[in-house]
């Protein structure tokens, strides 16, 4: 029986092409499976073994072993005793970080950091010009728990007296919980660790006589 030559001829390049569709599909269901789901998995594992306090959200406990936030989320302290972070753009809000999108010509901006400026200035009886920058604009993400060491440091004569701490019980809990960010950057006080420690030295304001 003759076969026709062109059925004959294209037979061999269309079981070919078969071939090359059935491997190229097997590589990508097993690339998905090792990038997709393996890789995640490893790498969360190896996180949770080699660095366990940062692979769980660097939370901190107090003296009763009970979550009260995250060394890398700043929280709102209104109440003299405390020392009081950075403003936030995103209300100190870890599911919606953000800056405030603001230019440094935008009146608006500028408007509020004049605000925050002259309540600061009562609030602890420093000049305009003694006030660090980051008292008075919002980070990139919203909600950084750091301030300068200065910015610690102006907030000293009013959380001590109200503590009841001489300030230098004060400078040491600063000291104590200054970070240094990175190699190459700037010491950085954590506020909420260092409310957390005076906390503890002097328990909760609402408990103070």
């Amino acid at each position: 029986m003759n076969r026709n030559p062109a059925q004959s001829a294209s037979s061999p390049d269309a079981h070919g092409q078969l071939t090359a569709w059935s491997t190229l599909l097997r590589l990508v269901v097993v690339m998905a499976l090792v990038l997709g789901l393996g890789y995640p998995l490893l790498i969360s594992a190896l996180g949770g073994w080699l660095m366990p306090h940062q692979a769980t959200g660097s939370l901190i406990e107090d003296s009763q072993d009970r979550v009260v936030g995250s060394a890398l989320v700043g929280q709102r302290f209104l109440d003299p005793a405390y020392f009081i972070g950075r403003p936030s753009a995103a209300e100190y809000d870890a599911f919606d970080v953000g800056g405030s999108n603001l230019g440094p010509g935008n009146p608006e901006l500028r408007e509020r950091a004049q605000a925050l400026a002259v309540s600061i200035a009562a609030r602890d009886g420093v000049a305009f010009g003694e006030i660090p920058v980051e008292l008075l604009a919002a980070s990139g993400s919203g909600i950084d728990p750091h301030i300068s060491p200065e910015g610690a440091a102006i907030q000293v004569a009013r959380v001590s007296q109200a503590r009841g701490l001489t300030e230098a019980q004060m400078m040491n809990l600063i000291e104590d919980a200054t970070e240094q960010r990175g190699r190459l950057g700037e010491p950085a006080v954590n506020v909420l660790r260092l409310n957390l420690a005076l906390d503890e030295l002097t328990g909760p304001p609402s408990s103070q006589e």
